[in-house]
């Protein structure tokens, strides 16, 4: 491939990346806060299928990545493990999305460098220099200050956001212990492709006993909104599209890339999301949201240049 296709090549990835995480972002809002689609298990469940599914179609028939293959019982519980709190961060995540904005709902999920700080010191003892925990203290500070000036706080939606972050941070530490060792790292398309199902056998006696009503409700309203199905459709293959783009981009391009990539979509998703949604925002909020994803930078750079 020439220089000039694989900036092209890198540019597309790059967009479909972009498109595909604030895409399900915003439809995730949609559908749950101003469709009448108040199902987030439920939800959940449909993108761990489609997950699944186009895994199975991406890795098994078009070879994208080569197959890696579960080696030992003991290999197949630490996937598991990591399926049932990443199934709990991607709930939280959906829930909170039914009671906060997608601007307010970024600036929490920016705080997971500090939860993920927080559990590699309590789980591995492992210890950063005091300049990297030092920037994690804007990250903090810009939360509480956008809390105070959000007009749209919603206790219980700010707690399970809350919760969500620290549990996807808690995922990330844990794979990094349960699958260390070099005979059971797993690339992120692989781990998808085994955790994704047993995400969909943990969501489904969930869904039924803490949504029993979904297909009274969504029946309907399918009926009376067509356009329902092929939302919820596109939504839950844009999930998996987030996971294989993320996976791409860090190949083409490197991990450093990624997030400071991933800084800027953040910042990028409140700005359509407000413009989508023309959901209240203050000057206080910004200032505390900017201040967060300036502390994520930092921390970032202090980690990159700790190493």
């Amino acid at each position: 491939m020439s220089a000039n296709n694989q900036t092209l090549f890198v540019s597309f990835l790059i967009f479909l990346w972009y498109t595909s995480n604030i895409g399900v972002l915003l439809l995730n809002k949609y559908l749950l806060s101003n469709y009448g689609f108040r199902f987030p298990i439920f939800l959940t469940m449909c993108h761990m299928s489609a997950c699944a599914l186009l895994s199975y179609i991406s890795i098994g028939l078009f070879k994208v990545v080569p197959l890696q293959r579960i080696k030992s019982r003991t290999q197949f519980f630490k996937i598991t493990t990591l399926s049932v709190v990443f199934c709990g961060s991607v709930v939280g995540g959906n829930i909170s999305l039914r009671y906060l904005p997608v601007s307010f709902n970024q600036a929490v999920g920016a705080t997971t460098p500090f939860f993920t700080a927080v559990f590699a010191y309590l789980l591995t003892l492992k210890k950063e220099a005091w300049v990297t925990y030092a920037a994690l203290i804007p990250v903090v500070t810009g939360v509480i200050i956008a809390s105070g000036g959000e007009p749209s706080f919603h206790l219980f939606g700010f707690i399970v956001c809350i919760s969500a972050t620290a549990a996807r941070a808690f995922k990330s530490v844990l794979q990094g212990i349960l699958l260390s060792s070099e005979g059971e790292k797993l690339n992120s398309m692989n781990l998808l492709l085994y955790m994704a199902p047993v995400a969909i056998l943990v969501l489904l006696p969930a869904t039924v006993i803490m949504e029993s009503n979904v297909f009274d409700v969504i029946i309907p309203l399918g009926r009376k909104h067509w356009s329902m199905w092929l939302l919820l459709s596109v939504n839950s293959v844009m999930a998996y599209s987030a996971n294989l783009t993320n996976f791409l981009v860090t190949k083409y391009t490197s991990a450093l890339t990624l997030q400071v990539l991933g800084n800027a979509k953040g910042a990028v998703a409140v700005v359509i999301s407000i413009l989508l949604f023309r959901n209240p925002v203050t000057v206080v909020g910004i200032a505390g949201y900017s201040l967060t994803v300036i502390g994520v930078v930092l921390y970032g750079e202090t980690k990159r240049r700790s190493k």
